[in-house]
């Protein structure tokens, strides 16, 4: 499995159990009534779950099993796929951190386009190994057919 790869994969089961513990915390909240800031929280449990988790997980799994290349580096051009990395996490932070904090709502969108850079950066890293069918590896099968 490439380091990147377990980059992506660390980085997301990590959000996977902050966003868990942060819902364990609301949902005690829902039912005993604690305090009711604790719902501040929301929307860092709802950007650690989907982007910091799901999205990331699906980067991370899409860069390992994507076709590779038959020559050259087996991956291309890995440097968006690292830019992917850094944006995405950058954007959960900032998205999820701003309203908990009170921070000025321009952080929140600033997240938001760190994440849409991401997934821009990680398509231009993903697109050549996808569309480009005569230099990727297929497999035996595919070879013997033709």
């Amino acid at each position: 499995m490439p380091p990147l790869t377990i980059l992506f994969l660390r980085a997301a089961f990590s959000y996977l159990l902050a966003g868990f513990a942060l819902g364990a915390i609301l949902s005690v909240e829902r039912g005993v009534h604690v305090a009711q800031v604790i719902w501040k929280l929301w929307p860092l449990h709802v950007e650690f779950l989907v982007f910091g988790f799901l999205v990331q997980l699906s980067m991370g799994v899409a860069f390992w099993i994507l076709p590779r290349f038959l020559t050259g580096a087996l991956r291309g051009n890995e440097l968006p796929a690292v830019a992917a990395f850094c944006l995405i996490n950058a954007g959960v932070l900032l998205c999820g951190f701003a309203p908990v904090f009170g921070l000025p709502l321009v952080l929140g969108l600033a997240g938001k386009i760190c994440q849409l850079a991401a997934v821009v950066c990680f398509a231009v890293h993903a697109w050549p190994r996808v569309y480009k069918s005569d230099d990727i590896c297929r497999g035996e099968s595919s070879k013997t057919a033709s």
